[in-house]
This record gives structure tokens, C-alpha cells and sequence, in this order.
């Protein structure tokens, strides 16, 4: 007879193939942000300095990406020329902690080492020299695509429920299995499935509605704010300052229940309830606010729950760990669709301020993914720590327009 361990494996497995075969392409979904703001404003182009020739590089193919790469130049990135790449460079040092074991990408992050990381025409020299530039294009050719904001909040907590706590934060149940579909179908990955085992069934997990009875005995923490537990869900990861002794922990994304992201701001325009520059983080709490009796309709309209663990928070200047397993760096990483972009490259991002049509155009470094993140042009940009980054996350729903820099050892098939 087999034992549960093997039951549960073929069970997935099962699992797997039926589920596959129903498989859809994702769709782009909106997050809780923001009024569009006017597309992207151009500024005119700035010619690099001239780089001396070198020998043709042996090249490594790049797979697992569905969308064309359109071979670019620095000329045609706008604003190029005007960003410190000083402020880029400790995110791009933190990429290459990840990758420099990669074969295409080793003789690069092996080179770190010359150069001078407080000089900006040196790190610029290094760019240009080691990288060439790809627009990254919608498989119908658009090259423009919506960028939205993301930060790491700070909430009240308790080690223990009681008077305010009220609203726990949750560890992954025990109970839940993922499947990594990518060790089946190579095409498929980065995608799992979540679900749990009934009887010799696998069924999916329990929808935001319906998840409560699972979770007892899984609680982190308890914290004062449903609404605010709610949307540290949606950025992935916050901290938590604790009442009994005032210190501060990180409560970092462990995993997630498997139903889609659905957008709450989505739900509450296609009501009525508000208009679509209403429905950014600030308007959605402010309806919450007017509308307490419909706080657990609007909340359970996204099924997806976010589970956490707990860090010692070493150092606060630090940011959390994204996707790539490194330290985030406020306003240089952003996450992105990993079925479309790899993780840990750098990436060149035009676009505008939020509820502005002022340029933001810098270098910055795909270190992360999300749940709403989907198709090639699609960025979440991470604004750091605190009130200010999320007055700004909160608003940002702009258009922008993406470079992909791939080290020239890289070979890039196009669609």
C-alpha cells in the first residue's frame, strides 16, 4: 500500500494534468492604484560616449520568454543620459549576488570589481560596454505598458489578541500543498498550483471568504487595522512594531493561497461606487471608511490571501527581499512579470511621477514579481519605507515604456 507521502505526489501529479489542460494565458489585472496620468512625456534623446569595438562574444541563448526583445540603442532610452547610475549601482551589486553563479551572466558580475561605484562615468562606461539595450515589446508590438507603485508599510501589533488586535497576520498553513508545474511542463515555469488534500482528492485552497477555519493556530501576529492588514497584503511584505516592547520585526512574504489577485478599486468602480480616479489606495479606504457594513463584501471580492514569516528587522535602512531572494532598494527595483523578464536584470524605465506628467526615467533593477504583475510591459515600482513612499505607491497608475539590458553574452531570439 503505498504511504501518504506517495498517495499525495500522485494526487498532484493528477492534479497537474487535468488542470493544465484547462490552462489559460493570465490576464492583465489593475492593482489598487490610481488615476491615469498623462502617457509618458519624451525628453530628447542623449548620445552615449563612443564605446571602442571589441571581439564578438560567444553568445548564450535566453529562453523561457514569450515576447520580442527589439534591439535598441542608449540614444533611443530617454533620459539616459541624466540618471545618476551612482544611485542604481548597490541594487545592481545586490542582482549580481544572486546571479554571478549563472554562466551567462559570471564574466559580468565577475567585473564589478572594476569599477569605481562612487564614479559616475564609470559605472556608465560599464553599462555601456557590457550591456546592450532591448525595448521590450507586447506581443502585438505596443511598447508601452502601465507602471504602478508598491511600498513597505508599518502596522500596529501584539504577540497576543486583545483590545485593538484584533486582525491576525498569517504562516503558511500546514496543510496546503504547491506544486511546481515548471518541473512537469518547462513551459510553465514559475507557475505553481495550491491546494490541499480531501479524502484521496486535491482540491484547491480556501478563497479570502471561506479561510479562516484553516489558519487557526497559524497566526504571527495580531494587528489593529483590518483594512491595513488587508493591503500588506497587496505590497508582499511590512513591518510590524510590536506593543508590548515597541520593537519593530519585518513580516516578509512566505506564499500565497492560489486564487488570483482580484482588485478591490476594479470591484468598486464596476459597482458604481466609485469613479476610476476615485479608486486609488486612499479613495478605496476612504469608502471602506463611509461603508463599515460592506468592509468584508469589498475585502472578500479579492479571494487571493498572502501568508508571512517573521525576520528580525537587523537593519532598518535595509529593504525587504523581493522574488530574487535580495534586499529591494527604494525607487531602483521593481517587480515584474518572470515569465517575461528575468528576474535580476537591469532594466531602463520611462515613464512619469505619479498624478504627474514629470519625467521618471532611471535605471532599475527587476528584483521582484506580484500577483497582478502580468505582461511585458508592466512594472511595479518599489517606493521604500513609510508614509511618504506610500502616499506615492498609492497614486502611481502611469504609462511607461521599458529597456531590457542584457550582458552581451546573452543571445536574444525574437518571436
Amino acid at each position: 500500500m503505498n504511504s501518504l507521502f506517495e498517495q499525495k505526489r500522485i494526487l498532484a501529479a493528477s492534479l497537474i494534468l487535468t488542470l493544465v489542460a484547462c490552462t489559460t494565458p493570465p490576464k492583465q489585472l489593475p492593482t489598487e492604484t490610481k488615476p491615469v496620468t498623462p502617457p509618458v512625456t519624451s525628453v530628447p534623446p542623449t548620445v552615449p560616449p563612443t564605446v571602442p569595438p571589441t571581439a564578438p562574444p560567444k553568445l548564450a541563448p535566453i529562453t523561457n520568454y514569450t515576447q520580442a526583445y527589439k534591439l535598441s540603442s542608449y540614444s533611443e532610452m530617454p533620459g539616459w543620459g541624466n540618471d545618476d547610475l551612482r544611485e542604481a549601482w548597490p541594487a545592481f551589486v545586490n542582482s549580481c549576488s544572486a546571479l554571478k553563479n549563472k554562466a551567462e551572466w559570471k564574466e559580468v558580475c565577475g567585473s564589478l570589481k572594476n569599477v569605481e561605484p562612487k564614479n559616475l562615468a564609470s559605472i556608465r562606461a560599464f553599462f555601456e560596454m557590457n550591456f546592450s539595450p532591448y525595448q521590450v515589446k507586447h506581443l502585438d508590438g505596443a511598447t508601452d505598458g502601465m507602471v504602478t507603485g508598491y511600498y513597505e508599510p508599518l502596522l500596529k501589533g501584539s504577540r497576543t489578541k486583545g483590545g485593538v488586535y484584533q486582525t491576525a497576520l498569517y504562516a503558511v498553513p500546514n496543510d496546503m500543498l504547491a506544486i511546481e508545474l515548471g518541473s512537469v511542463y518547462p513551459d510553465l515555469k514559475n507557475m505553481r498550483l495550491r491546494g490541499r488534500l480531501v479524502g484521496n482528492k486535491v482540491v484547491p485552497y480556501a478563497s479570502r471568504a471561506d479561510i479562516l477555519p484553516f489558519l487557526a493556530g497559524k497566526e504571527l501576529v495580531w494587528v489593529d487595522d483590518p483594512v491595513d492588514a488587508f493591503f500588506l497584503q497587496i505590497q508582499g511584505s511590512g513591518r510590524v512594531q510590536l506593543n508590548e516592547t515597541g520593537d519593530t520585526i519585518r513580516v516578509a512574504y512566505a506564499d500565497q493561497n492560489g486564487h488570483p489577485y482580484k482588485s478591490i478599486g476594479r470591484y468598486l468602480v464596476d459597482k458604481g461606487e466609485l469613479t476610476l480616479d476615485q479608486a486609488s489606495a486612499q479613495g478605496i479606504k476612504a469608502w471602506i471608511a463611509k461603508n463599515p457594513a460592506r468592509q468584508d463584501e469589498l475585502l472578500n471580492a479579492n479571494p487571493s490571501v498572502v501568508f508571512f514569516k517573521e525576520e528580525k528587522l537587523l537593519d532598518p535602512n535595509i529593504g525587504p527581499k523581493g522574488a530574487l531572494g535580495v534586499p529591494l532598494v527604494p525607487q531602483r527595483s521593481i517587480a515584474v512579470d518572470p515569465t517575461q523578464l528575468p528576474l535580476g536584470a537591469p532594466v531602463f524605465l520611462s515613464t512619469t511621477m505619479p498624478l504627474s506628467s514629470e519625467p521618471l526615467q532611471r535605471l532599475m533593477m527587476a528584483q521582484d514579481t506580484g500577483g497582478a504583475i502580468r505582461g511585458a510591459v508592466r512594472a511595479d515600482f518599489f517606493w521604500g519605507f513609510g508614509r511618504e513612499p506610500g502616499e506615492l505607491a498609492g497614486r502611481m497608475k502611469q504609462r511607461g515604456a521599458m529597456w531590457l539590458l542584457l550582458p552581451k553574452t546573452f543571445e536574444v531570439k525574437n518571436n
